[in-house]
């Protein structure tokens, strides 16, 4: 084979292997809450909900109900939900949990929550 032939070859494999890469998103797990497209990362409005104090969990399935959509809010960024009928959405929301998915074009489409173990009390020294 010509070196030029080569060349083409290589730069026509390398090509396909670098369009390709989309094709091998893989499953990844994030630590965040679920929220709501409306208020983000924070909940702290209460004058959209009638001036009601709620918390993060009422907060964000009442502003589901009312047509937004569910967020994941991980280090401070909102991260769009694609699959807006996942089970476990609902269920989850305002919680901070371990959420496992592939993110695409700046979306994640969830696979798995899981609440995180609470955290360990350290053990209370006993009197001698």
């Amino acid at each position: 084979m010509s070196s030029k032939r080569l060349t083409s070859l290589f730069f026509g494999i390398a090509a396909a292997v670098l369009f390709s890469a989309p094709a091998w998103a893989s499953q990844q797990t994030w630590t965040g809450k679920i929220s709501d497209s409306s208020c983000g990362a924070s909940h702290k409005a209460a004058m959209e909900h009638g001036g009601k104090k709620m918390t993060d969990a009422e907060c964000t399935r009442a502003c589901v109900k009312a047509g937004a959509k569910y967020v994941f809010v991980h280090e401070g960024k909102v991260i769009p939900i694609s699959n807006q009928d996942f089970a476990g959405l609902e269920e989850h929301a305002g919680h901070t949990v371990h959420l496992t998915g592939e993110m695409t074009a700046g979306s994640i489409t969830v696979s798995k929550i899981v609440m995180p173990a609470p955290a360990k009390k350290a053990d209370a020294k006993k009197p001698s």
